[in-house]
C-alpha cells in the first residue's frame, strides 16, 4: 500500500482525464487489476488520478480500489454534467454540497390512484414519483454508525466552505473549435446534484429531477464515489461543469459539442481548489 497522504482525484472519461494529467508533475503509472492511477504532483499537492469509467458501478469499484491502495486524506471528482436547474447554462462549475442516487427506485405496482410500493416497504423517501419510478433510499452504513436508509450523501463541510471561498476563477467560454458561448461561465457552489446510470436527454424527466430533488445537476458517477466515500470516512467534494441541459435544449442534445469546454472549466476550479485547501 502507497503510504504517502494523497488527495484522489477522478474523472470518468478521456475528455475529462486530458485535462488534468498533463498538468501532474513526478507522474507514476500504477496498475492493480482494473485500476490504472497515475500518483504525482498537482498544485504542490501529492495526488492520485484514476479515471473510473463511465457510470455508477465503475465509479464506485474504482473508488473503492483507491481507498484501498493508496493513503487518501480528500477525495474530488471531477468533469462534466448535464444541467437540471434552468438558472444555470453551459459552462457553469457546480459544487453541490449533497448528492443522491436519482434511479435508486422501486418499480410501483400499478393501482386505481396510479402507483404503489409494497406496503412492507417502509424506508422509502415520501417524495413525488415519475409514473411508476417511486424514489427510494439506499442503506450504508461506516464503520461508526450502523447502517441505516439514506437518500442524501453530504459533501464535507470543510471542503465545501473552502469551495466557497474561491474567487475571481476565470472560466472559459470558448471552445476548443472556436464556437463561443453567449455568456460568461460561472462558479456556484451549493444545493444538490443526482447521479445515475442513465445519461439522462428528456425535458419532462429533467424537470421531475430538478422538481422531486430540488437538483441542479446530473451527472453518471459521483453519488456513487460519494457513497464510498461516506462507507469509508473520507471527505468528498465533486465539481461538475455543464456541458447540455439534460434534453431542455431547443434541439439536439449539446454534450459532444461543449464538452472539452466544461472539462476545461472543471478542471480549472479543482485546481483553483488545491491551491487554497489546506
Amino acid at each position: 500500500m502507497d503510504t504517502i497522504p494523497r488527495i484522489a482525484l477522478m474523472t470518468a472519461f478521456e475528455p475529462e482525464w486530458n485535462q488534468l494529467i498533463h498538468r501532474v508533475e513526478r507522474q507514476e503509472h500504477h496498475r492493480f487489476k482494473g485500476l490504472s492511477c497515475v500518483t504525482g504532483v498537482l498544485e504542490g499537492r501529492e495526488v492520485v488520478l484514476s479515471m473510473s469509467g463511465m457510470s455508477m458501478v465503475n465509479a464506485a469499484m474504482t473508488t473503492q480500489g483507491l481507498l484501498d491502495r493508496f493513503t487518501v486524506t480528500h477525495l474530488i471528482f471531477t468533469g462534466i454534467a448535464g444541467g437540471l436547474d434552468p438558472l444555470l447554462r453551459v459552462g457553469d462549475v457546480v459544487a453541490p454540497a449533497r448528492w443522491a442516487q436519482s434511479l435508486e427506485i422501486i418499480m410501483g405496482r400499478q393501482v386505481a390512484e396510479g402507483f404503489a410500493k409494497p406496503d412492507w416497504l417502509t424506508w422509502a423517501p415520501d417524495m413525488p414519483a415519475f409514473g411508476m419510478m417511486l424514489p427510494n433510499t439506499v442503506i450504508v452504513g461506516t464503520g461508526a454508525h450502523p447502517a441505516k436508509p439514506r437518500v442524501w450523501f453530504e459533501v464535507d463541510p470543510f471542503m465545501l466552505e473552502v469551495a466557497q471561498g474561491l474567487e475571481d476563477i476565470v472560466l472559459s467560454a470558448q471552445t476548443p473549435d472556436g464556437r463561443s458561448l453567449d455568456h460568461v461561465p460561472a462558479f456556484v457552489v451549493g444545493g444538490a446534484g443526482v447521479s445515475s446510470s442513465a445519461f439522462i436527454d428528456n425535458a419532462d424527466y429533467r424537470d421531475y429531477v430538478f422538481e422531486a430533488f430540488e437538483a441542479r445537476v446530473a451527472d453518471m458517477e459521483s453519488a456513487a464515489a460519494a457513497h464510498i466515500a461516506y462507507a469509508n470516512d473520507i471527505p468528498f467534494i465533486a465539481f461538475r461543469s455543464l456541458s447540455d441541459l439534460a434534453g431542455a435544449e431547443h434541439e439536439a442534445n449539446e454534450m459532444n459539442v461543449f464538452m472539452s469546454l466544461a472539462a476545461e472549466n472543471s478542471m480549472r476550479v479543482v485546481c483553483r481548489f488545491l491551491k487554497a485547501l489546506p
